[in-house]
């Protein structure tokens, strides 16, 4: 965001272009969060504020920011970052400035809290790992460096020896077009596979270590997120390899007891489809699954800030 005007980089068309959509209104905001141009739990929380804030420095009425907070707040139902972001901008509508500084400090804190959360967990890494990891959760996801492809960044940064095996990540790809992009810009060493070769990897000794990001964690531990995690997860419980979910505290929702109680968000049959089923076929298609807190490792939550 500069001199007011907000711009988002269009996931969408990623590898292959690099373009900026300029956000003029908070209904720009919410088509945009919708069609995936802007994605991954944090991003989407901050992108969001800082849209409010845009309208909020226009001169809008408190009741027409509060009235956008809560479009806003309903653009994806799974990510709890976007409601809490605009649950703490929300009481700020009668203060503009108040509520601007505020979705500023929302960006600072995950910058912040990337930061910390790739120091935590790049020390669950060994030199010459070879880790696991789903969907993308790299900058791409984030303000910062990133969640669980943050640690994977900290850890290289460290010079450790590591090599990581990408899940493609159907139905949208966002492991094939996103995480392979960032890895390739980091150089980083990596391996594409397709989301069904992982457990051949895994009972061959390949992988040491799983590291996925969240889109929300419940009162008990059940994690959402990008649908295959739980399928991952319970591939390395049964061969005993470590399982770690990487995610700002923001993720973590109080107020959902367990997964069961989190909304799964459906998409387009035709994600799935792809031009090469029958036009007809039914689809299942949720966008993410849940993990029991059973087979989940560890959280890596970072410091408190």
């Amino acid at each position: 965001m500069h001199d007011g005007e907000l711009s988002i980089l269009d996931q969408t068309l990623l590898p292959h272009e690099e373009k900026w959509i300029v956000v003029h209104s908070h209904l720009d905001m919410i088509a945009i969060i919708r069609r995936l141009a802007v994605r991954g739990a944090p991003l989407i929380g901050v992108a969001a504020a800082l849209s409010l804030a845009q309208l909020a420095e226009s001169g809008a009425s408190a009741a027409q920011v509060v009235r956008a907070a809560a479009e806003l707040r309903e653009a994806r139902p799974t990510a709890v970052n976007l409601m809490y972001a605009m649950d703490r901008l929300s009481p700020l509508a009668t203060h503009p400035a108040k509520l601007v500084a505020e979705a500023e400090r929302l960006f600072d804190e995950d910058v912040d809290l990337c930061e910390s959360m790739a120091d935590e967990g790049a020390a669950l890494v060994r030199d010459g790992d070879n880790l696991l990891t789903h969907c993308n959760t790299g900058g791409l996801a984030t303000v910062g460096i990133g969640t669980a492809l943050g640690v994977i960044r900290r850890a290289h940064e460290q010079g450790k020896r590591i090599h990581v095996y990408v899940d493609e990540t159907r139905p949208l790809l966002q492991g094939a077009r996103l995480t392979a992009w960032e890895l390739s810009k980091l150089n980083i060493p990596y391996t594409l596979i397709c989301d069904n070769m992982a457990a051949t990897l895994m009972r061959d000794g390949k992988i040491q270590r799983c590291f996925v990001g969240c889109d929300r964690v419940a009162a008990n531990g059940d994690v959402a997120n990008k649908i295959g995690t739980y399928g991952v997860a319970v591939l390395a419980h049964h061969h005993r390899i470590p399982f770690h979910v990487v995610g700002p505290r923001t993720t973590f929702d109080a107020n959902t007891a367990t997964g069961a109680n989190i909304p799964i968000e459906q998409r387009s049959a035709d994600e799935v489809r792809g031009g090469k089923s029958p036009t007809d076929a039914h689809v299942f298609n949720p966008a993410f699954d849940v993990t029991p807190a059973a087979l989940i490792t560890s959280i890596v939550w970072g410091r408190e800030l």
